[in-house]
């Protein structure tokens, strides 16, 4: 059985944070945009604390979220228990991955692509994890350098792909 292409869309600063009390720890304009982009007509797979971190049900997407409890539902949501369960459910739709770490973790083993956002600062958070680029299983085809304006800091895009 073939499954559609499953991409990974993160942010993460240099050290490794991406996150702070359910939410992202910078504010950047243009990776919202990116991320609206790169998400739009895909079934988006996230955890259920990313899912809460979202300011609603995102139009144009689809909203599949992976927890243990088999009792949480949310109207627009769709709800899977493990990776085999939210790649069915995605049916013949791309696949982006959001979030967070741990769904991260479960997902790149299997993943065709990395969009990543890097946040060129050390930031403070409660959630991290490391650099997938380190990983022998990427390999880096693109990336643009964002300078820091008014209270925005430096970004850079970078789109990986399996080595």
């Amino acid at each position: 059985m073939t499954r559609p292409p499953i991409t990974i869309v993160l942010a993460r600063a240099i050290n490794g944070v991406i996150g702070r009390d359910n939410d992202l720890p910078w504010h950047i304009p243009g990776d919202l945009k990116r991320f609206k982009a790169l998400t739009m007509g895909s079934a988006m797979i996230m955890g259920r604390k990313t899912f809460d971190s979202l300011p609603g049900i995102l139009p144009g997407r689809r909203h599949i979220v992976m927890t243990r409890d088999a009792d949480w539902s949310h109207e627009g949501v769709e709800v899977a228990h493990d990776v085999d369960g939210a790649i069915a459910l995605a049916g013949d739709t791309p696949i982006s991955v959001i979030g967070g770490a741990a769904i991260f973790a479960l997902f790149e083993p299997i993943a065709d692509h990395i969009e990543l956002t890097e946040v060129l600062e050390t930031v403070e958070g409660d959630v991290s994890m490391p650099d997938l680029r380190s990983s022998e299983r990427w390999h880096e085809v693109a990336s643009e350098d964002h300078l820091a304006t008014g209270d925005t800091p430096s970004w850079r895009t970078v789109s990986l792909v399996r080595a």
